[in-house]
């Protein structure tokens, strides 16, 4: 059961990229550079660090996540905003120190709570992007990758914290960078 759990959390991630590129190319959505930025290079070590503790079935959420993520940020350079910000910078100091205790320690299991820590670092900057300027961002692609992380849960298969981690965060993440699009919409509309 938990394989098929881990398709469809690999089939929601992959379909939540669709209206990011759509909208990028239509130039509705700007994506926040410094947080693409952050997921890419943490995307690939959630995955190695997963893969290091025995994950399988749950691996479709942060590998094709990663290669997502770094296509969305290669875009951001083009289409994006953001990147040089003073919270921009604080969310890179806050990764750098992260990661190196990760090189430090050497340990999948840190690596994986550090890469968590950053890659909230990346979320916080959205999710406060999103609430200021909630037309630039698909609801639908962060909610895709909310559902997509919820599959992951039940790809787990089993009561691992270590393993249940990154889909926990996953879903918690986007579920906060949907409520922020959501309450920024509202806030819009009522200003008007």
């Amino acid at each position: 059961m938990a394989q098929y759990f881990g398709y469809l959390s690999g089939i929601s991630i992959t379909l939540a990229f669709v209206p990011f590129f759509v909208s990028i190319f239509k130039g509705q959505t700007k994506p926040e550079r410094m947080s693409w930025f952050l997921w890419s290079l943490l995307g690939g070590i959630a995955f190695f660090s997963q893969l290091a503790k025995g994950a399988s079935d749950s691996l479709w959420l942060p590998g094709i996540q990663a290669v997502g993520d770094l296509l969305v940020f290669l875009l951001a350079l083009k289409y994006g905003m953001g990147g040089a910000t003073k919270r921009d910078k604080h969310a890179l100091i806050v990764a750098s120190i992260s990661l190196i205790l990760w090189y430090v320690t050497n340990e999948p299991a840190i690596a994986l709570f550090l890469a968590i820590l950053v890659d909230g670092a990346g979320t916080v900057l959205t999710i406060l992007k999103s609430y200021e300027y909630p037309t630039t961002e698909p609801l639908s692609a962060w909610m895709l990758t909310m559902l997509g992380g919820f599959f992951a849960i039940f790809a787990v298969g089993e009561l691992n914290w270590i393993l249940l981690a990154f889909p926990i965060y996953t879903f918690l993440a986007n579920a906060g960078i949907t409520a922020s699009l959501v309450f920024g919409k509202n806030k819009t509309a009522i200003n008007r």
